[in-house]
């Protein structure tokens, strides 16, 4: 297959099935711990397997997606400590997959506020100053490129594009849409990527979905410009709401053969894939099932 295996939803198997403790739903601290360390490569090392089993390549997306200043800070993080920390992260994956071949390492970045609920708004500039910090350390580590994910608004998906384009790295850009195919603010995701693409002058490398099932990405799709910039997908293991989501306090990891059934229905309408992969309430089995039904 030509398509390249990635993960699933991190923090959900850290908490649900690791049993770890996630403040502030940050992974980036477990590399701190012993325990953490060997959950963190158990979780990769399950991935890559499937990437083995279908010979394809690998993308391993560092645990920094909460790694930024605000939700650093809440943690305790300082400027310094948050910077040994991005630079820890990347450190610690590639030790994973050591000099194997076929890996693209991704610097993961999240959003500043809730990757669910559309907060205040930042306009692109204060977005791209606001995690530029962040992509540098990144970039200074030798990241292949950054992927931003669970985005809710264009304006902040420009800012990282710009960016991460002045730190001389490619930008994947992730959005999140809810159960009727918009983003959180309401944005249709083609007028979203087509927002980016003019703001940036097509900077984003490509587009991906990711943090929704099947069946509400099918509602985003259909046109011109899903099916051409849209080339990854991270799906959901629950058919939930975000909303829904936010406030279980069980994990509703669905049927991974359902999963990958739903998901191959998308095939037709996103005919550029190059990452398949899973998010929240996924694990190695809904990805395997994803893969193999693609």
């Amino acid at each position: 297959m030509s398509v390249a295996v990635a993960d699933g939803g991190l923090e959900t198997v850290m908490v649900f099935t690791e049993g770890l403790d996630l403040p502030a739903f940050a992974a980036f601290p477990l590399i701190y711990d012993d325990r953490g360390r060997d959950a963190l490569r158990r979780y990769y090392r399950s991935f890559l397997e499937i990437a083995d089993e279908h010979a394809t390549a690998f993308v391993l997306s560092t645990p920094t997606w909460r790694a930024n200043p605000e939700w650093a800070a809440a943690l305790g993080y300082d400027l310094a400590a948050l910077t040994k920390a991005n630079a820890d992260a990347v450190a610690f994956v590639r030790g994973i997959v050591g000099d194997r071949e076929g890996v693209t390492v991704e610097g993961v970045i999240g959003p500043r506020a809730d990757g669910y609920v559309v907060g205040t708004q930042m306009p692109d500039a204060a977005a791209a100053e606001y995690h530029a910090h962040q992509i540098s350390v990144l970039r200074g580590e030798g990241v292949d490129r950054v992927c931003a994910v669970t985005l809710n608004y264009p304006g902040e998906a420009i800012g990282m594009v710009l960016a991460s384009r002045a730190a001389g790295l490619p930008a994947v850009i992730s959005f999140t849409v809810e159960t009727d195919g918009r983003l959180p603010d309401g944005t249709a995701l083609a007028d979203a990527i087509a927002e980016v693409d003019a703001a940036t002058d097509k900077g984003a490398q490509f587009f991906m979905i990711n943090c929704a099932h099947p069946t509400h990405v099918r509602h985003a799709l259909g046109n011109d410009v899903t099916a051409d910039r849209v080339r990854g997908l991270r799906v959901n293991a629950s058919q939930l709401s975000h909303a829904e989501l936010d406030a279980a306090e069980e994990l509703d990891d669905g049927d991974p053969a359902q999963l990958g059934r739903d998901h191959a229905t998308l095939r037709d309408l996103l005919p550029n894939i190059e990452v398949l992969g899973g998010c929240c309430g996924t694990d190695a089995r809904h990805v395997r099932e994803i893969v193999a039904a693609w």
